[in-house]
């Protein structure tokens, strides 16, 4: 799990990517899911958490900023 300090760390393009990343492996954890018994029953919500950190750091940034909306994947 990726804490918050790390978070702060990181440079814009390395959480858009991180977040892309997070995504499809949360993505491919409940299609897996889906057909067998999981392995970590909470790796969903440790994923989920980690996009939920990545999102907040990136509004903290776009609120810091001049500029507003920096970095922001949709």
């Amino acid at each position: 799990m990726t804490k918050k300090d790390t978070m702060t760390a990181k440079t814009d393009q390395e959480l858009i990517k991180l977040l892309a990343d997070t995504r499809e492996t949360l993505r491919a954890e409940r299609f897996s899911a889906a057909g067998a018994r999981a392995k970590d029953s909470n790796a969903p919500r440790k994923l989920r958490k980690t996009v939920a950190r990545i999102l907040t750091e990136q509004s903290v940034r776009a609120l810091r900023s001049p500029q507003g909306e920096v970095g922001r994947a949709k």
